[in-house]
Parts: structure tokens; sequence; C-alpha cells
């Protein structure tokens, strides 16, 4: 189901911006698309209601570029209260609309991968990184972290 809703978005963003790119093997929409926030899943990811023509919304989740945040059901306690603070600094960081930018499907777990930017500019990602709050991720292996 939602990976129906993934292609879903993808085709409805393709369809609706005039102009994309070729990503990997996946189409990257440069966007921007209005999206309201439903939830913070995690620190790197949120369930929104994307918006991609006028009064049609589709909801889906999307996992933030270039960023990872430690796992909430990790089993070592340390990193599961890392998890929450990340999960809790991206929520500060998020009012309830929002634009995605630089879209294209996640390989796993049926996600739209996206860059999110605040108000003032500034990337969601790139605050989380100087936060100290999520590590820098390329999409390959995953840092291992002793409890």
């Amino acid at each position: 189901m939602r990976s129906t809703s993934l292609s879903s978005l993808l085709l409805l963003l393709a369809v609706s911006s005039g102009h994309h790119a070729a990503a990997s093997e996946d189409h990257l929409i440069s966007g921007p698309v209005e999206a309201k926030l439903i939830r913070v899943v995690d620190g790197d990811t949120l369930l929104v209601s994307a918006a991609p023509w006028p009064e049609h919304s589709i909801e889906t989740y999307v996992r933030l570029r270039g960023i990872d945040a430690p796992e909430l059901h990790a089993k070592c306690e340390a990193t599961r209260f890392a998890a929450q603070q990340a999960r809790d600094g991206l929520s500060k960081l998020l009012t309830t609309k929002i634009s995605l930018l630089a879209i294209s499907g996640d390989k796993y777990y049926g996600r739209v991968l996206a860059d999110i930017r605040l108000e003032d500019g500034r990337s969601v990602a790139d605050v989380l990184l100087a936060s100290g709050l999520v590590e820098s991720y390329d999409g390959g292996r995953k840092h291992l972290h002793p409890c």
C-alpha cells in the first residue's frame, strides 16, 4: 500500500513538474511541493500530506536527504535516548506547512526522499547535523555505534 502511495506521488509530481532530471535510477523532482506536516516519525522521517496539485493531496512518508538519525527501537538505551532527542529536535524546527525540494523515491520502505528548507532558507538536514543530533548519510552503509 505504501509503495502504491509512493508511486502515485512520484507520478503526480512528475506530471505536475514542468521539468525533471534523472537521479540514479529514480527521477528527481525539483519542487517545491507544498505539504502539511502530519507527524514527525523519527529524527529523519516525517509523515506529510503533500499537495502536488491544487485541492489534491496524498499522504506519504518523507525521509530527509543526507542524514541518518539514531533508531528509536534500538537495543541500546543510549541510542534510544539519542533517537528521542533527534526526533524532538526535528519537531522543534518544523511548522505545519513545509516545502519539499529535490524529491525522489527512496529505495527502502516506500518513502519519498527530499530536502526541506526552513523559512529562513536553512536546510533542515544541515541544522540537525550542526546540532549533533544526526549523522551525515549518503545512502551507503550506516555507521555502527557501540552501546
